[in-house]
């Protein structure tokens, strides 16, 4: 690979952004590569993956290169010397390359690749934790196929086609997919590219959603004709999954804090040529009383750590912090308590998070069944999802009837 000094610059301003700035990562990547209208596919890929390759092993390249936060712009460039003398690629003869010590960076490598916490590139509070939330065992595995990078997965929007028709169309626009066992709508992308840009999006044929993301909808067993709340609906990704199980019949609610989410959603439906969904955002307490015993199904997809979406966003990693972790537990139980009396008698409600740790998960569902509230529910089932064991995003969901 032959290094272009207009990437690699621009490489190291991301980082520079993500690192020092504290800005998100998808952002930042978003607003790099509006730098030059003339990069290709290649270029701006090799932008986006490296910056995200080395935002994802921070802790590992910084312990090699003997750089600590905040970083100059030379130690960012040590970062950058790290990931290429580990991928075996030749350093251009450029002065902020100058001088690196390549044994030393493989002798380095080989030393720390044996403790957990550095190989797997985590900070100590959440290698501590995540061993003992899951048992060293199934952490280690967990935390090295989240550091695995993520691939395309695409949902079909059955209200516009079928699996097959999108295969079909996709490869008419040199995009080839793969079917992924267990999970019925979902087509994996062969090689990364960005889907974005086709027809086949353009024409709402597909919303790009992780595989286990896409089990959560089917969890709550809707039916077209039903009243369906999705109470904490974000863009609407599984909103919009949920109006393609009730074929547009019915009445989909999708509630949210933030109004800007919702007209992404509203956006999305459009696209998607979903009718029956209708957005509310929750300005007051008002909102969600209302609702009281109304809703056949609701869907509290929580806000959470995300510690099972880490694949995607390598820098929530060194963002999230285990106050917050405190913080979003008494989120998680509150808005079960109050947002469960939704669900009328004899209706059914699912509590999922993207996240791995029992404590924001089954813990959770516990507490709420043994609460006041909670000893309206019956516990139904519930399900772990982990990337080293499905090969996709770390998830969780219990499904609950209202007796």
């Amino acid at each position: 690979m032959r290094l272009h000094r207009n990437l690699v610059f621009a490489v190291i301003d991301a980082l520079n952004l993500i690192f020092n700035e504290n800005e998100y990562a998808d952002k930042v990547i978003e607003k790099v590569l509006r730098y030059d209208k003339r990069w290709g596919a290649r270029d701006r890929g090799f932008i986006a993956e490296t910056t995200y390759d080395i935002v994802r092993w921070k802790r590992l390249y910084a312990e090699i290169a003997e750089v600590n936060a905040p970083y100059s712009r030379q130690n960012l460039f040590r970062l950058f010397a790290v990931w290429c003398v580990l991928r075996g690629i030749q350093l251009p003869d450029w002065k902020q390359l100058e001088d690196t010590p390549v044994r030393r960076i493989k002798g380095r490598f080989d030393e720390l690749s044996k403790v957990r916490k550095f190989r797997e590139s985590v900070p100590d509070w959440m290698d501590t934790l995540g061993e003992k939330a899951l048992g060293k065992a199934l952490w280690t595995k967990e935390i090295a196929a989240l550091n695995a990078q993520a691939e395309v997965i695409l949902r079909t929007n059955t209200l516009r086609t079928t699996k097959q028709e999108l295969r079909l169309a996709l490869k008419g626009e040199e995009i080839e997919t793969e079917t992924i066992s267990g999970v019925k709508d979902a087509l994996k992308l062969v090689e990364r590219k960005n889907v974005f840009t086709t027809q086949a999006f353009k024409n709402g044929l597909f919303e790009v959603q992780d595989a286990s993301s896409q089990l959560v909808a089917p969890y709550l067993d809707v039916a077209p004709g039903q009243r369906v709340v999705d109470a904490c609906a974000g863009a609407g990704g599984k909103t919009l999954h949920l109006a393609s199980l009730m074929e547009n019949k019915g009445q989909l609610l999708a509630l949210d804090i933030y109004e800007s989410k919702l007209k992404k959603l509203k956006a999305r439906t459009r696209r998607n040529g979903v009718h029956n969904v209708e957005t509310r955002a929750i300005e007051s307490t008002k909102v969600i009383k209302k609702l009281y015993n109304s809703a056949d199904r609701l869907l509290l997809d929580a806000p959470c750590s995300g510690l099972g979406v880490i694949r995607r966003n390598p820098d929530s990693k060194w963002k999230l912090q285990p106050e917050f972790l405190e913080k979003i537990k008494g989120v998680q139980q509150d808005i079960l308590r109050r947002y469960s009396k939704i669900v009328k008698p004899g209706g059914k409600m699912v509590y999922a998070t993207c996240s791995i740790l029992p404590e924001e998960n089954t813990e959770q569902v516990q507490s709420f069944l043994s609460s006041e509230e909670g000893k309206a529910f019956t516990f139904e089932k519930e399900q772990n999802i982990y990337a080293s064991e499905h090969g996709y995003d770390g998830f969780y969901m219990a499904l609950l009837s209202k007796n």
